[in-house]
């Protein structure tokens, strides 16, 4: 398997944990990298193939999803050639296929949209500890992984460096405005729910995802990625059991992993472990050909 760590194209425009972004004008070209992070993070081994799943299934879903929310997804890179416009033809490397895309430039959205119909994870660990999520109160008695009555709003804010940082709707208004902070919780419950429902006949539980959202020529829009399993849990449902962890074909396992090692949190991380790098790489595969129905 072929893994890429680092691209080298003239215009970068921003270089963050996984993607590199190049500059087209008023569009981008966003690489999705073999890169891994956690715990903020980037560590020293990749993940073969992930980018290319990041980027293909997040094009999966800007195209399913285009009618419920508007997206900056313009086209794919299958063929070198839609490149030749930006870049001399001489430069372009063959990585490019497969793992990039082009979109509109937009005016990013400081907010991360946070959507959770299960409880897992941070918020497991909160409602463990103080009977809320997010600071919401909570239902008495409820276990890991359970899932809501309702999918659950928990915004966090946009962090460049260290932890993102819960908010409330009512601090989100005050953010961004009662029209806008309204609409984002509109748009990404109505998106949660489709992709839940579209996922869970394919054998997935997308327990919780998060999204990301911009303004191009006055109009809200989806950017970044969308429903990959480096932005949200997706559980086996042939596996799903209330009352633990899930089983899951997200990055979860190497999280779990730099755990057990010991690890303090501190740089540099860890290298991972051949064996958590094969698994990881069969599960990315895995979530893209239940989703997708084809193979990578």
């Amino acid at each position: 398997m072929k893994l890429l760590l680092e691209t080298n194209l003239p215009n970068l425009y921003y270089r963050g944990k996984v993607r590199d972004t190049y500059d087209l004008g008023d569009r981008l070209l966003i690489v999705a990298t073999d890169r891994i992070s956690a715990f903020d993070f980037v560590l020293p081994n990749g993940i073969p193939d992930k980018g290319m799943v990041l980027n293909q299934l997040s094009a999966f879903w800007f195209e399913r999803t285009a009618e419920l929310v508007p997206n900056h997804f313009i086209a794919a890179v299958d063929d070198l050639s839609i490149l030749h416009p930006y870049f001399d033809p001489q430069i372009l490397p063959s990585y490019l296929i497969g793992r990039s895309m082009i979109v509109k430039k937009a005016e990013r959205i400081d907010v991360e949209c946070v959507v959770r119909g299960y409880i897992s994870g941070s918020a497991w660990a909160e409602y463990k500890e103080s009977g809320t999520v997010s600071s919401i109160p909570m239902p008495k008695g409820l276990k890991e992984s359970e899932k809501l009555a309702e999918p659950m709003f928990t915004p966090t804010t946009k962090a460049e460096s260290g932890h993102d940082q819960p908010l409330s709707m009512e601090e989100m208004k005050r953010i961004l405005g009662e029209r806008l902070a309204e609409e984002l919780r509109e748009k990404s419950m109505a998106i949660y729910r489709y992709a839940h429902d579209y996922a869970l006949p394919r054998g997935i539980i997308i327990a919780d995802t998060k999204m990301e959202f911009g303004i191009v020529d006055g109009e809200l829009v989806l950017i970044d990625e969308l429903l990959t399993p480096d932005s949200s849990r997706f559980w086996d449902m042939g596996q799903y059991e209330v009352g633990h962890s899930q089983p899951s074909f997200d990055k979860q396992p190497v999280r779990d992993w730099l755990t057990s090692s010991g690890w303090n949190k501190e740089p540099p991380p860890p290298p991972l472990s051949p064996d958590i790098i094969e698994q990881t790489t069969k599960r990315y595969h895995e979530a893209y050909r239940r989703l997708t129905g084809r193979e990578l």
